[in-house]
């Protein structure tokens, strides 16, 4: 019977796949995400991190300009990865020798995994699914990381702030570098979350209730349609708020009905304390 891999290989392979431009806090969530999985049987491992505009040029090459089959449409700059704040994952065989690509339901529960600490999944997305890919992009938007701008990403294991990204230019040029730093918020917000039911209606259900919902679960990163103008938060009660409370429940060990309730309420005010 072969030998199991151990939970430090699997971190020290992924801590040498992730780089050194990785933030700090992405590779915290990410080796915190390998150890939780790896108690349930779940053998995890980071395939790729921070990559250099360069690296990315030469990834995109591929299947255009050079040997093999097409991988990415992002040239170097236009993609997360190139800031620092995005990891890929596989899972392995029980002996680490093998990689298992197939998306089941232990893939899935390490995208759950990762999501309950604060990454967002590119197998949420709606266009095109990526499903090895997780990201931390704290409120910006890729537009805003080529002009520059860099998050503060806070993690939520020891509530640590994140080190300064790898330095790049940006993308558009720009007369003099910003000396402005990223806005974040010293004090709790308090959310005045409604009592009662709310569900997907025709007409839809809107009003300060539903937005105060919603603003809630995109700080505990649940967004209702990320990079999306205020992430999807606009105080009706639709189809993407309601997959956002969907979302939340399932993380949250509740029924995964997408309907706010007296449950979700408390479950979510707990998660913001």
């Amino acid at each position: 019977m072969a030998e199991k891999i151990g939970l430090q290989t699997l971190i020290d392979r992924s801590i040498r796949n992730m780089g050194a431009g990785i933030n700090s806090v992405v590779k915290e969530s990410a080796i915190e995400m390998i150890k939780q999985a790896y108690k349930e049987g779940i053998y995890v491992q980071i395939t790729s991190g921070y990559r250099s505009f360069a690296e990315q040029n030469k990834l995109y090459a591929q299947g255009r300009t050079a040997p093999g089959k097409i991988v990415t449409n992002a040239k170097g700059g236009q993609s997360n990865h190139n800031y620092g704040l995005a990891i890929d994952y596989v899972l392995l065989s029980e002996d680490g020798k093998k990689a298992l690509w197939t998306v089941n339901e232990k893939w899935r529960r390490v995208a759950q995994i990762g999501k309950s600490l604060g990454f967002s999944w590119g197998g949420d997305w709606k266009s095109f699914k990526d499903y090895p890919h997780l990201e931390m992009m704290g409120g910006l938007t890729l537009s805003q990381l080529q002009a520059g701008k860099r998050p503060v990403l806070v993690s939520l294991l020891s509530n640590k702030v994140s080190a300064k990204p790898i330095k790049t230019s940006p993308i558009k040029s720009s007369p003099s570098k910003s000396t402005s730093k990223p806005k974040t918020n010293t004090s709790k917000k308090t959310y005045n979350l409604p009592s009662g039911i709310l569900k997907v209606t025709k007409p839809l259900t809107k009003g300060a209730g539903v937005k105060a919902v919603q603003e809630a679960l995109s700080a505990l990163f649940f967004y209702p349609e990320k990079g999306a103008k205020n992430h999807g938060v606009d105080g009706y009660y639709g189809l993407k708020t309601a997959d956002a409370v969907k979302r939340f429940q399932l993380m949250n060990g509740l029924t995964a009905d997408g309907i706010y309730g007296p449950k979700t309420k408390k479950a979510i005010e707990k998660s913001l304390k």
